[in-house]
């Protein structure tokens, strides 16, 4: 009932001890909080929190137009909903190196296990689109610095993002990956590789967890997870995908609406209104209300009474 019993320290220090003994890690992206709780429901390892889709649910594009306010409550109202860690995209960490150790406080403070922190310019684009620019090396080393400096658990997940991959090549890519991990980061996010055998390069050239993104609609192919595992991935991401999915079938049934007047004919394709209840766990505010609300005191007081 109501939100996670596993606290916030928790979180992290699974999500810590699984990296370290060479896990594979799954986090598809969770578009709302109850989306989190189906992602733990179906047996997956942590939940990701997409800045494209904080930008998508307020209607905006993927340009750097969210604020840390408006990440940290939707990454809390997420992260406080499952058992499982969740991570969350803090594009470039809200500004100058103390806005990013503010920003790493805050998400602390909100419950996610983790962040990562990229090294475009700001304001940024989605990771896949052509025309990105990125900062230079010694600024975008100050922010992880920063981040590394500012947190309060050892445990929460500092990652660093590079995009220089579709700037200036695969080599600077690596160079870039380990000047980062020199400045303190846990994990290597390199955006936008083109094919496994880039995945590996920089596996290769690091010794901290590598992140995959396996976002539709972009410049990676879609690997399987044993495939990026062999190439030495410990954490793949699947940012957006359940937001397309739901979004597209939102679309075809409101064509269906449009042409038929009902949905008689997608009611195969809906969460049963059971399946619903259950994951939401009506049944434990009924035990809680049940408990609490319809109590009668009684009002027997034949024990204390005087006898004469």
């Amino acid at each position: 009932m109501l939100y996670s019993q596993t606290p916030a320290s928790e979180k992290r220090r699974v999500l810590r001890e699984r990296l370290r003994a060479g896990e594979l890690v799954r986090f598809p992206g969770a578009f709302n909080p109850l989306s989190a709780r189906l992602i733990e429901r179906k047996g997956f390892e942590g939940v990701y929190i997409s800045g494209a889709v904080l930008s998508a649910d307020l209607g905006l594009p993927d340009i750097g137009l969210t604020t840390l306010t408006e990440v940290a409550g939707r990454g809390q109202q997420i992260a406080r909903m499952t058992e499982l860690p969740a991570i969350i995209d803090a594009d470039t960490g809200f500004g100058e190196p103390m806005n990013v150790a503010r920003t790493i406080q805050t998400l602390e403070d909100a419950g996610l296990a983790g962040t990562h922190i990229e090294d475009q310019v700001n304001p940024k684009r989605c990771g896949h689109l052509d025309g990105k620019q990125v900062v230079d090396e010694n600024t975008a080393l100050k922010r992880i610095r920063a981040a590394v400096d500012a947190r309060r658990d050892p445990n929460f997940l500092i990652m660093a993002r590079t995009d220089i991959r579709a700037v200036e090549g695969l080599d600077t890519a690596v160079d870039r990956a380990k000047a980062l991990v020199d400045a303190g980061a846990d994990a290597i996010f390199p955006e936008a590789m083109r094919d496994l055998s880039e995945f590996a390069a920089v596996c290769a050239a690091v010794d901290v967890p590598v992140l995959a993104n396996m976002t539709e609609f972009g410049k990676s192919d879609l690997f399987t997870v044993d495939q990026l595992r062999d190439a030495g991935v410990q954490i793949v991401i699947w940012p957006v995908s359940l937001l397309r999915i739901a979004m597209g079938a939102a679309s075809r049934a409101l064509d269906t609406l449009n042409d038929d007047g009902h949905l008689t004919s997608r009611l195969g394709e809906m969460q049963h209104r059971a399946d619903l209840y259950d994951l939401i766990d009506y049944e434990g505010y009924n035990r809680f209300d049940s408990s609490i609300f319809t109590y009668t005191r009684s009002t027997d007081t034949s024990s204390t009474a005087t006898k004469e």
